[in-house]
């Protein structure tokens, strides 16, 4: 037989897929995969409930219907300030997964070179090999994740035509500031490269910490594939709802990608998600709070257990150092830590570049009496890990 495709030679499967799968089969609290155990908001559920039988249930147009894009171009305005022009300026995705593919392939050409950040959601590293690209990692230095601007230039010299960016950042909860996010739009001005932005935890940022879209700042605009989602913001991971705003330059081929990837994202939820992107702005003060509470809560309870950790700007992650308890592989320790202390994490070298192994993540999205749950049985750690 011939051989299969060299791209995927270095690839294992996904690590946090994985470590769900494994939570699964010893009934650990799962704390691994960035899902909810609660549900949408109500609106939103009984939107889709009135949809089931009278649809749409057929294509919506490819790059996303009417109504949703309009929708998701006023939400996007009122957040930003940016005018988006519904016909011109958004192409919808099946979630931010084929939104940051696809961004991917609109502006890298094969034998290209990719910024990325390191630590890095491990899709990054997968889109840019899938891509036929080169990833360059710049690490971000823990305990703040500060970035050196010499070595992000440096990966611009070295001929990154794009940089990745997640803001807020998965897994670290880093949330750039405005002078780190002026630095790297002066990089991309002068080595002439795009900007591919993640933003789906762009609603999820805590105080004193505030998100700033990157393609607000001067003469990023024309520069920056904005890639979003709705998964976190309302709850709705399996819906698959994502999209990449842009200029209608950048859109055109965007589209084109898009559409012979997978034609198009699921009529029905982009027509009941347009009522949840018409939420006032009250929604989002909630989220915050919640996700406020979960956070101290959990946090709290990892002090209690004497588990290091790091305190999240943004998103819905923490790093906890598990170097006391001298395992040489964190993947080791994630499956033991499932089947001996019940608790679902993901091992931290699956989002370094560098040779990390005394870091998992664990995410905090659950209702308090799940995360409560977890803390109980993470008391016990240094009974059942060592």
């Amino acid at each position: 037989m011939q051989q299969l495709s060299k791209r995927t030679e270095n690839f294992t499967d996904s690590v946090i897929r994985r470590m769900t799968r494994i939570s699964n089969q010893y009934h650990a609290v799962n704390l691994s995969q960035g899902f909810p155990d609660f549900d949408p908001p109500e609106a939103l559920t009984e939107a889709l409930r009135n949809l089931a039988k009278k649809g749409p249930h057929q294509y919506s147009i490819t790059w996303g219907a009417q109504n949703f894009r309009e929708a998701l171009a006023r939400k996007h305005q009122r957040f930003t300030g940016l005018e988006v022009d519904p016909d011109t300026d958004i192409v919808v995705t099946c979630g931010s997964t084929e939104a940051m593919m696809c961004a991917m392939m609109t502006v890298i050409n094969p034998g290209d070179k990719v910024a990325v950040f390191s630590p890095f959601y491990e899709n990054y590293g997968a889109d840019t090999v899938l891509s036929g690209a080169e990833p360059v990692y710049i690490p971000l230095r823990p305990p703040s994740f500060d970035f050196d601007p010499a070595e992000l230039e440096s990966a611009f010299h070295k001929g990154a035509r794009a940089l990745i960016l997640c803001n807020p950042a998965n897994p670290c909860g880093k949330v750039f500031t405005l002078d780190e996010l002026k630095t790297m739009a002066a990089l991309a001005e002068k080595y002439d490269a795009y900007v591919i932005t993640d933003e789906v935890y762009e609603h999820i940022v805590y105080a004193p910490h505030r998100h700033i879209s990157f393609a607000t700042l001067p003469g990023m605009r024309e520069r920056t594939l904005t890639c979003g989602s709705l998964s976190k913001t309302y709850s709705i991971t399996g819906w698959r709802l994502g999209y990449i705003i842009s200029s209608a330059r950048i859109i055109e081929t965007a589209r084109k990608v898009h559409d012979f990837l997978t034609v198009g994202a699921a009529a029905p939820l982009q027509e009941a998600a347009v009522t949840a992107l018409n939420f006032g702005p009250e929604y989002y003060v909630e989220l915050q709070e919640k996700y406020t509470r979960l956070r101290d809560l959990f946090l709290a309870g990892l002090d209690r257990a004497a588990i290091p950790h790091t305190v999240p700007q943004g998103a819905y992650y923490i790093l906890a150092d598990i170097g006391e308890f001298g395992y040489a592989s964190d993947l080791q320790f994630c499956e033991d830590l499932a089947r001996k202390t019940g608790v679902g994490a993901v091992p931290g070298s699956s989002f370094f570049r560098e040779n990390v192994q005394h870091l998992i993540r664990f995410h905090f999205a659950k209702k308090e009496s799940t995360l409560q749950e977890a803390l109980n049985r993470l008391m016990r750690i240094r009974e059942t890990m060592k």
